[in-house]
């Protein structure tokens, strides 16, 4: 699987997808970096089967409106300090590897996830 990381999370996420031998990428390394628009943060998406993670609830409706991006975990854990996020990330990332092989969203909380 192939993961791209929203600009408001951390691009240590990054090392933990790897780590799973996945493949990442933060937006920071897009040509546009951080400044990469919506648009084309979805059609990258969409060019290179790409599964968005991020905190933007844009990219909420827009995978439940238009199916675009085809894949969304998206983070509803509010503000964590990085070390809780990246325990949480660290501690769900196998079951939603396994989830996102049969479902096209998963919402990350601080307790649960949720996937549909």
């Amino acid at each position: 699987m192939r993961f791209l990381v929203d600009a408001q999370l951390s691009s240590s996420l990054c090392g933990i997808i790897e780590s799973s031998g996945h493949q990442s990428l933060h937006t920071q390394n897009l040509p546009k970096g951080n400044l990469t628009t919506d648009s084309q943060i979805l059609e990258f998406c969409s060019q290179g089967d790409w599964i968005l993670i991020t905190k933007d609830t844009d990219f909420f409706f827009s995978h439940i409106l238009y199916h675009s991006p085809a894949k969304l975990l998206i983070i509803r854990t509010g503000n964590l300090r990085l070390r809780r996020l990246i325990n949480l990330f660290t501690h769900y990332f196998p079951q939603i590897l396994e989830t996102l092989k049969s479902h096209s969203l998963i919402e990350l909380h601080d307790d649960q996830f949720h996937f549909s």
